[in-house]
Parts: C-alpha cells; sequence; structure tokens
C-alpha cells in the first residue's frame, strides 16, 4: 500500500491530506493538522475574481508562513482567464507549492455563480480552465471533482481533466445533489484511478484508520483527502499514518491532549491576529465534541458571549485532568 507520492514536481513525505474547507481550514488549524503529520493542505477556496480585486478577506485565506509548507491554495471560478490571472498573484504572494481547481462545491451560493460542482456539466470549459492554468503555471495544479449520477460522464470530466495537464485530481464520491448525505461511491473512484495515469486521490467518508485502509485499497487511490473527520481532530493524520504504515491503532488522545491542542490553536490565531468570537466559539465546540460526559460544558460554550467566557469554560476542563 502507498504511503508516499508525487504530484508534478512535488514530492510528499507521504499520502495524506488536508481538505479545502471554509470557515476551517485557516493556517493555524493547517498548522496542526502538519504537525500532526498531513502531507499537504490546502487553504480555504478563494473567489477568483475577489483575488483579482485584492479583496483583504481573501488574501487573509491564503496567508502563509514556512513551517506549514507544502500548501496547496484552491482557486473558484468559471472564466479561465480570471483563475489564471489570479493563481499568478497568489502564486506570487504567497508562493504555494500546489494551485487546485473547485469542482466540487456543492453550496447554492457557488452553484448559482455557475462555479464548482456546476462546471462539471461544462466538460468543455472545466478543459480550457485546466489547460490554460497548467500552462500558465510553473508548480503543480489539481483539481478536486466531485461524481456524477452518470459514470460514463463522470469519467468523460476526469479525462479532460487530466488531458488538459492537471498534475492530479482529487475525487469527491459524492454527487453535488447529494452535498455531505448518503455515502461516497467508491466504485467510481476505483474505475477513475484505473483509468487514469496522473495520481488520484480519494475524498469522502474517511472517518477514522479503519475507514482510511478500506479506502485505499479499495479504490488502490495514490492518495487520501480527509475533511470533516479532521474538524476539532487534527489528531487523526498521525492516527491514520501510524495505521497504515504499522497496522496498528494509536491510543485516542486523553482530555488534556486535547486541550492542549485547542490552547495551542488559540495561540497561533493571536500570533496572525485572527483570533475571533465565532471562530473560537466553533473550533471550542469541534475540540470538545465526542468527550466523555461533556454534554454540560457544550451546552455553557453554546451560551458563551465573548471570548474570555469561552477560554474560562475550556481552562475549566483543565482542572478535569
Amino acid at each position: 500500500m502507498k504511503t508516499r507520492m508525487d504530484i508534478g514536481n512535488l514530492r510528499l513525505e507521504g499520502n495524506l491530506m488536508l481538505a479545502p474547507m471554509s470557515s476551517v481550514t485557516n493556517l493555524p488549524f493547517r498548522l496542526l493538522c502538519r504537525r500532526y503529520g498531513a502531507s499537504l493542505v490546502y487553504s480555504e477556496m478563494v473567489f477568483s475574481e475577489a483575488v483579482l480585486q485584492q479583496s483583504e478577506k481573501s488574501m487573509a485565506r491564503v496567508f502563509t508562513c514556512e513551517e506549514e509548507k507544502p500548501l496547496g491554495v484552491q482557486l473558484l471560478g468559471s472564466d479561465a482567464g480570471s483563475l489564471v490571472n489570479s493563481a499568478r498573484i497568489i502564486t506570487e504572494s504567497c508562493m504555494p507549492q500546489v494551485i487546485d481547481v473547485n469542482l466540487g462545491c456543492p453550496a447554492k451560493s457557488v452553484i448559482n455563480t455557475g462555479c464548482g460542482a456546476e462546471l462539471l456539466k461544462k466538460p468543455d470549459d472545466i478543459g480550457e480552465i485546466i489547460e490554460q492554468l497548467s500552462g500558465s503555471l510553473d508548480i503543480p495544479l489539481t483539481a478536486k471533482m466531485r461524481v456524477l449520477g452518470d459514470a460514463g460522464k463522470t469519467l468523460e470530466v476526469a479525462h479532460i481533466i487530466e488531458r488538459a495537464g492537471a498534475d492530479a485530481l482529487i475525487v469527491h464520491g459524492r454527487t453535488q445533489k447529494q452535498k455531505y448525505s448518503g455515502k461516497s461511491n467508491l466504485d467510481i473512484i476505483k474505475r477513475i484511478k484505473r483509468e487514469l495515469f496522473i495520481p488520484v486521490i480519494a475524498n469522502g467518508d474517511i472517518a477514522d484508520e479503519r475507514t482510511a485502509k478500506h479506502v485505499l485499497e479499495y479504490t488502490q487511490c495514490d492518495g487520501l483527502m480527509i475533511g470533516r473527520a479532521a474538524i476539532g481532530n487534527p489528531y487523526i493524520f498521525r492516527r491514520i499514518a501510524h495505521y497504515l504504515r504499522e497496522g496498528e491503532l494509536l491510543q485516542p488522545q486523553t482530555l488534556h491532549e486535547r486541550l492542549e491542542d485547542f490552547f495551542e490553536y488559540v495561540e497561533l490565531c493571536r500570533r496572525y491576529g485572527i483570533l475571533t468570537f465565532r471562530d473560537l466559539s466553533a473550533k471550542a465546540m469541534w475540540f470538545t465534541k465526542g468527550l466523555e460526559n461533556i454534554k454540560p460544558v457544550r451546552i455553557r460554550l453554546n451560551g458563551a458571549k465573548d471570548e474570555g467566557s469561552i477560554l474560562g469554560v475550556m481552562n475549566g476542563l483543565r482542572g478535569l485532568n
């Protein structure tokens, strides 16, 4: 079973990637995932048009540091020219190691603009986008797509992406209509991997060590991209990597270790000046998810009105160790 992979001229030490997730994969969270063994981390998606307009909010999403690299930046758009120009700005400003094209976002606000998964209905446009981007970049290009309800059309899009010059393809095994419900279609991912020559990375329903191993073995993909299972749980990368390498399960993190990760996240947010109440509230809920007898604490977190209250509740948990 493969545990390393190359994307174009980028050699990765492993084959586990952090998926781009809106309001989740900021720099501090990406750093935690890298420290726990994520081989490549992706930024939140950024709209190409917003980059061209030099939107401070969008550029903040791709702010980086040497410690987290290799970094992939995911671009969202439907116009090849805009995507090429925004990729040029991104590569000059933050020097990522990979540019990714979003062909999978199912959000209504994205679909209505003709971007994300909506582009899968226009294979020729996808080919033009990938061809122009690959011809203009000096770094590897990946594409992240969802599957279509028709296997033949899904395979057609995958081949177009490869022929147009992408260095790797990430496949989420759900359709646009499914969003995040139902199950990821491993059979179509397996067919894509069998027919393409570029690396194929499986995404969807990778929840733990055993599902990770099953997806890799069944699809024969080159790597895995982990999304929702990593939210509040960056340690999952170490667990999966160890299991794939050694065939044994690591012990779950203790309450103390989960709290240390949370407070490390807080310190990183302070360091980079991006600590906000809304984000802190969400992360506190994520980092306490699944802990034993935690419901009263989560009720208190849900009722917190400011950053100090959230940190007070989380500090109180330290006394339970």
